[in-house]
């Protein structure tokens, strides 16, 4: 596999370097916790290998959260960029073709590349408020095409997929004989009644998640799959087993206790979003220079200057960052035009969100070319 460092992690905040950012709003998750904020015990924890599926107790508590999951058909992974690999690298073959839902997480395009597959995309147009067309994506299916790949709530945007959208997708799968890739890492994080978990709907669905983006403790690195397909679930251990063996009982124990006083942690997650998102909405509305499709859920958006601006764009961004220490996600980290953006308003807090909004107004009017 010929690999190639993919633009969102070379020019990713944490490789920048935090100390050269005030206002990070390029960070595509909530806010991260300090060890001291959570009550975790780890005295009575033996260091050594780990049940190869992953701990018991907390594959239960993940299925838990729906009717027809049991904890046999969870994976727990390296993150969810782990699950992505476990899957792409097991599923994909130099022969296979597969169908992304595009914009999507560079990875889910990057590692296909590297295995040679044939990739067609299906693009979400701002002018169709990111709406998905069944249609054309149906019209791309191939005789050999292995996968369909999506987001939701999708990532840059915030859209979410609908109920109807997702059987639709399932139901596709499922008749030509290919599997449906679904990343739900905002899942808990929505505007509105989420979708049933899209595993659930099918053995040709794959589920993936983490405690990453929605819960702010990305540093323990992990995530999970879900499929109910036990033959696909025993390729994907296998996998596993051959990269990692196990997970870091560490990481795992912390995301346990984490997830069992889930309750106590995740009212002030979401206040803090639902404050940010306020703030968000109120400057974007009837702006002069951006328009957006607002977001349904996650904490990211995808905001685009207007056709009639005249910008240059690589001085935006570097004014941006240099004279006002203010990070957002260029539009080229997805494949798309840098008149684009991602901006994430979950990561920090309102005072230092409001003053990032209004640098990124700064950068704007310095940038705008004279006419």
């Amino acid at each position: 596999m010929q690999y190639k460092r993919m633009p969102i992690e070379i020019e990713s905040p944490e490789n920048l370097g935090y100390d050269s950012i005030e206002c990070n709003l390029a960070e595509s998750s909530v806010r991260d916790v300090l060890f001291n904020e959570i009550n975790i015990n780890l005295n009575h924890l033996a260091i050594a290998y780990g049940d190869h599926i992953g701990k018991p107790a907390l594959r239960k508590l993940i299925a838990d959260e729906y009717e027809t999951i049991s904890a046999d058909d969870i994976l727990l992974t390296v993150g969810a960029a782990g699950a992505l690999f476990i899957i792409h690298s097991s599923l994909l073959t130099k022969g296979d073709h597969l169908i992304v839902v595009r914009p999507n997480y560079a990875t889910n395009i990057e590692t296909p590349v590297a295995i040679g597959c044939e990739i067609s995309f299906t693009d979400l147009r701002f002018e169709e408020k990111y709406a998905l067309d069944i249609k054309k994506l149906k019209s791309a299916i191939k005789p050999n095409t292995k996968l369909i790949s999506i987001t939701t709530p999708h990532n840059p945007t915030g859209t979410i997929f609908s109920e109807p959208q997702l059987v639709a997708l399932s139901k596709l799968a499922e008749e030509s004989d290919c599997y449906l890739l679904v990343d739900e890492t905002y899942r808990d994080i929505s505007f509105q009644l989420p979708a049933p978990l899209a595993a659930s709907l099918n053995k040709k669905v794959i589920s993936v998640s983490s405690v990453s983006k929605a819960y702010g403790i990305p540093g323990i690195r992990l995530g999970w799959l879900i499929t109910q397909d036990k033959n696909l679930q025993d390729l994907f251990l296998a996998a596993k087993e051959q990269m990692h063996i196990c997970n870091s009982v560490v990481d795992e124990e912390i995301a346990y206790q984490y997830l069992l006083n889930k309750e106590k942690y995740f009212p002030g997650i979401k206040k803090e979003v639902s404050n940010n998102f306020h703030i968000l909405k109120n400057w974007i509305k009837d702006h002069q220079h951006l328009e957006w499709i607002e977001p349904s859920g996650g904490v990211v958006c995808f905001p685009k200057f207007k056709k009639e601006v005249e910008l240059d764009t690589e001085k935006f961004y570097t004014v941006l960052l240099k004279n006002y220490k203010t990070y957002v996600g260029p539009g080229h980290w997805f494949e798309q035009s840098k008149r684009s953006f991602r901006l994430g308003f979950g990561w920090e807090k309102s005072e230092v969100f409001e003053r990032g909004l209004q640098n990124i107004d700064k950068a704007i009017s310095e940038s705008l070319k004279q006419i």
